[in-house]
């Protein structure tokens, strides 16, 4: 029996890729095992969104003395790479034939599966890294045109998956104890655009199956949000909906938003966000914010540091602007890179000052405990995505009622009441 490592990176889509990868494997008899240095075949699944991981993961395959597959955004979007042309390649419509490229890299041949096929990711055996949760990909694509993602050129236009597909990947995914289902794309609100439906529609179809379970949203583009607004706050009011809302800004400035090419001004996001906030008292919202995009005054950026200050984001994901190949941004007028630095740092530290979490010490409430903390501990997560933990064992799967007894930037500490 073969052994094969798989490394991901990225998002919970790459993440569901490398799942079914996994399964498609142990089906085959391959053993996918959580050791390099045991493997036969290392496979590794690519993200291209950010500069750095595209580095690491470069770095990592150099260092690799095995036979090797490079799988998902990066050989999608880079097939001309000279460097990646001594490996065996699998796109990402192209992951229900990870079985054939396995094999082939095995004996000693180089295959390259990059054609764009009509994706049929759904449904397929998998083994999920966390037995409580099912990432399930509804759409692959996105009808944007941001000009600093590459992304695009790997996941292409939007390709919205059959609402009886994803509704049967749920059905089954219950059915075998998942108490999280994690609904993910590129862009989740523009999901049936192109096939006739809306995402409204597919969580109404999911809420109507009558198990206890809880729904998180993926990433929802501004404008998407707003759109939906009024039925999203409806949506919400069901008990398993976790109130978590992942809404990009990316820019606090109009100018920029325009240059960035996003399809919505700063104060459409504002709005749409008081409104949201206030139809659903408490709701999480996690943003992303890019420092130092081209020609970026200090005046500008301060934009974006006074959206931060008016919203505290419990979350935000900082990303330094990072010139993406074959994107248009990295055509214009781009900062000195000390610059994005500092205002990199600055952002990430006021950000730290604003966000407290004092608001939840003493809350009572259920959480569900779907992973292993440090030392001992389990941590689950309350109605509104907030990482709980407890010191306790034997728990996991399990509901229970905690007391919050003390509070931390990025988590808080409970009591099983």
């Amino acid at each position: 029996m073969k052994k094969v490592f798989i490394k991901t990176y990225g998002c919970a889509h790459n993440q569901a890729d490398s799942e079914f990868m996994a399964g498609l494997l142990e089906e085959q008899d391959f053993h996918v095992v959580d050791n390099k240095k045991n493997a036969d075949l290392v496979l590794i699944n690519t993200c291209t969104v950010k500069d750095p991981s595209e580095k690491k993961f470069y770095s990592e395959l150099r260092r690799i003395n095995k036979p090797v597959v490079v799988a998902g955004c990066v050989p999608q979007a880079d097939k001309y790479n000279p460097e990646l042309s001594n490996y065996s390649l699998i796109g990402v419509k192209q992951i229900h034939n990870v079985v054939e490229i396995v094999e082939q890299t095995l004996a000693g041949n180089k295959v390259h599966l990059l054609k764009q096929i009509k994706d049929v990711r759904l449904n397929l055996p998998r083994i999920r890294r966390n037995p409580l949760v099912e990432i399930i990909p509804i759409s692959s694509g996105c009808l944007g045109y941001c000009t600093f993602c590459k992304t695009k050129q790997a996941r292409g236009d939007l390709l919205s998956f059959k609402e009886e597909a994803i509704i049967k990947q749920v059905r089954t995914a219950l059915n075998e104890d998942v108490k999280e289902i994690w609904l993910t794309s590129e862009d989740i609100g523009p999901y049936g655009l192109d096939i006739g439906t809306t995402l409204l529609k597919l969580l109404r179809k999911i809420l109507k199956i009558p198990k206890d379970f809880r729904i998180r949203l993926g990433m929802i583009n501004p404008e998407y949000v707003r759109k939906y607004e009024d039925e999203l706050i409806e949506i919400y009011k069901d008990e398993r909906m976790f109130k978590f809302l992942h809404v990009p800004v990316q820019s606090g400035n109009n100018r920029i938003l325009k240059l960035m090419k996003r399809e919505y001004t700063i104060e459409e996001f504002k709005k749409t966000i008081n409104k949201m906030r206030k139809g659903v008292p408490n709701l999480t919202v996690s943003t992303d914010i890019i420092c130092g995009f081209p020609t970026e005054s200090d005046e500008e950026f301060l934009d974006t540091l006074e959206l931060v200050r008016e919203f505290r984001f419990p979350i935000i994901n900082i990303s330094k602007f990072y010139p993406r190949p074959g994107t248009k941004a990295t055509r214009m007028k781009k900062l000195n890179t000390k610059v994005v630095k500092e205002r990199s740092r600055i952002l990430a530290e006021m950000n730290d000052e604003l966000v407290s979490n004092k608001e939840w010490l003493g809350w009572e409430g259920n959480i569900i405990i779907d992973e292993e903390g440090k030392n001992k501990t389990l941590v689950g997560r309350n109605d509104y995505y907030k990482p709980v933990v407890v010191q306790e064992e034997n728990l996991f799967g399990k509901r229970i009622k905690v007391r919050i007894v003390d509070v931390f930037r990025d988590y808080l500490r409970g009591e099983v009441i």
